[in-house]
């Protein structure tokens, strides 16, 4: 069986075992990622998407981040411009190896999709669980940046922010809390 996927502007022919060149996707060595975009599967009964095939994946495992062949890119106008100039890249890419061709229930995985978002349906992660996660943006000075290191740092909620005592603010790396956040965080927990 094959399939053929869509990722980067670009579209691969592809079976299971084999290893990928694309655009560089945000996903480190080890990780396991799926392509949604599978515009067409193959073997004994083909099926073409409209655009896509609805519920089918490929999931493969990132090798590691590479860089492309460099590419010179060379300009030379002619007669009385006399003007000539190089530029040249190495494209970022990232290798991976393709595990699996998925005909239907891509949505149920889990796995992270290839561009950077969780899948249709997935479950969501412990730290922004539904039930217990806040709009940490509501207190002064916490912007998005320091919400989302309060997150991964497992404090998603008013009540757990609240909660800190002086040992744990310190024991905080990712973000300084200053202590004007657990005051509102209080008073946004009551009501």
């Amino acid at each position: 069986m094959f399939a053929v996927l869509k990722t980067g502007g670009k579209q691969y022919k592809v079976q299971a075992g084999d290893v990928l060149r694309v655009e560089k996707l945000a996903a480190d060595a080890g990780e396991k990622v799926q392509f949604n975009d599978v515009l067409m599967l193959g073997g004994d009964a083909p099926i073409v998407g409209a655009p896509l095939v609805d519920g089918a994946a490929v999931q493969a495992e990132v090798i590691d981040q590479v860089k492309g062949e460099k590419l010179i890119h060379f300009v030379k106008r002619r007669r009385k411009h006399s003007s000539q100039r190089t530029k040249g890249h190495r494209q970022k890419l990232t290798l991976v190896k393709i595990t699996e061709i998925l005909t239907s229930g891509a949505d149920k995985t889990g796995v992270k999709a290839a561009t950077g978002q969780a899948p249709k349906g997935a479950a969501a992660p412990a730290a922004a669980d539904a039930a217990g996660s806040d709009d940490l943006t509501k207190i002064t000075g916490v912007g998005p940046a320091a919400a989302k290191k309060l997150a991964e740092a497992g404090i998603g909620s008013f009540a757990a922010l609240a909660a800190l005592s002086d040992e744990q603010i310190t024991a905080i790396d990712a973000v300084k809390v200053k202590p004007e956040w657990v005051e509102q965080a209080k008073e946004l927990a009551q009501g």
